[in-house]
C-alpha cells in the first residue's frame, strides 16, 4: 500500500492504482518494479506537510493496488483504461505509477482531457518504433488521438520526424533551461475551461538526481523544478501518473516519485476544498 493511502475505495478523492508495464523499454528494463519501489521508497515521508498544513492520511487516497500486465499491450491498456474510467466515474482522481510511459494513454484515454502536460527528456512523438505504434517512444503521439494539445517540459532530444512534429500548433515544447520562465508565466487562465492530464516521466529529471530509470538523458530538470510543475499543474488536473521507475539505483528515483504523487494530491486538494 502507498504509505497514507488510507481511505477507503467508496469513500475515495484519490485512488492510486499500479500499472507494472514492461514491455517495450528500450535500453534499461526493471519498471515491472516501478509501482513497488516507490511504495517502499515513500514509507519514509511525514503524514504531515507544514506548507499545507495537511497530513496526507486525511486526503482520501486509497491504493486499489496493482493492474498487472500481460504480453498483448494495447490488450492491457484497453483494460487498465477501464480500470481507470471507473475511479473516473465515482468522481475520485486517478493517480498511476509506473512502469513504462506507455501506461499514460491508458490514463489519457479513461480521464479524455483536453490538455497533456508531461515532464519527459523524451519527445515521445514517433509515429512508431521498431514497427510498433505502442512503444514507450511513441505514447505521446498517441496521446494526440485523444487530447487536443501537449505541453512537452524538459524535452531535450528526439528523432527529426519528431521535431518536425513539433512544429504543429498542436505541440508545445519547454526546454529545459525555459521551465523556470514557462512555470512562472503560468496563471489562473492559463488552463481556464481545459481539463488537464499530468505525467511525469523520471528521466525528466537529470539522471543526476533519479538514475533509476531506463534511457537516461543528461542536461535534465531539478527535483525543485518538477515538483514545481506538478504543484502548479495539479488544480486543473483530473489525473496524474509517474512512470518509467526502474531498480538500477538505491532508490532515488522512486523516492522522487513518491514525493511528487504526495505533492500532486496536497496541492489539488488545497484547491477542491
Amino acid at each position: 500500500m502507498f504509505p497514507g493511502a488510507t481511505a477507503d475505495r467508496a469513500a475515495a478523492s484519490y485512488v492510486v492504482v499500479g500499472a507494472p508495464l514492461d514491455a517495450t523499454t528500450t535500453f534499461q528494463p526493471g519498471t515491472r518494479f516501478g509501482p513497488d519501489r516507490i511504495r517502499r521508497f515513500s514509507r519514509t515521508y511525514d503524514d504531515y506537510d507544514h506548507r499545507t498544513e495537511t497530513f496526507f492520511s486525511e486526503l482520501g487516497v486509497h491504493d486499489a493496488g496493482d493492474v498487472h500486465p500481460w504480453d498483448d499491450v494495447p490488450a492491457y491498456l484497453d483494460h487498465l483504461a477501464a480500470e481507470v474510467r471507473s475511479i473516473v466515474l465515482d468522481d475520485a482522481v486517478p493517480l498511476l505509477v509506473g512502469g513504462e510511459h506507455t501506461i499514460t494513454y491508458a490514463g489519457v484515454e479513461a480521464t479524455a482531457p483536453d490538455v497533456l502536460v508531461v515532464c519527459d527528456a523524451h519527445l515521445d512523438l514517433r509515429e512508431e518504433y521498431d514497427g510498433n505504434r505502442w512503444n514507450h517512444a511513441c505514447v505521446t503521439r498517441r496521446a494526440l488521438d485523444v487530447v487536443d494539445r501537449v505541453v512537452v517540459v524538459g524535452a531535450r532530444t528526439g528523432s527529426p520526424a519528431e521535431w518536425e512534429r513539433v512544429a504543429d500548433a498542436d505541440v508545445e515544447v519547454v526546454a529545459p533551461g525555459d521551465a523556470h520562465g514557462w512555470l512562472d508565466g503560468l496563471d489562473a487562465d492559463t488552463f481556464a475551461g481545459e481539463s488537464v492530464y499530468c505525467s511525469v516521466d523520471v528521466d525528466g529529471l537529470d539522471p543526476g538526481f533519479a538514475p533509476g530509470t531506463g534511457t537516461m538523458e543528461p542536461f535534465g530538470l531539478s527535483p525543485r523544478e518538477v515538483r514545481d510543475l506538478v504543484r502548479t499543474v495539479a488544480p486543473h488536473a483530473d489525473g496524474f501518473d509517474v512512470v518509467e521507475v526502474n531498480d538500477r539505483d538505491d532508490g532515488q528515483a522512486a523516492a522522487v516519485a513518491g514525493k511528487l504523487l504526495r505533492e500532486f494530491v496536497r496541492h489539488r486538494a488545497a484547491v477542491a476544498g
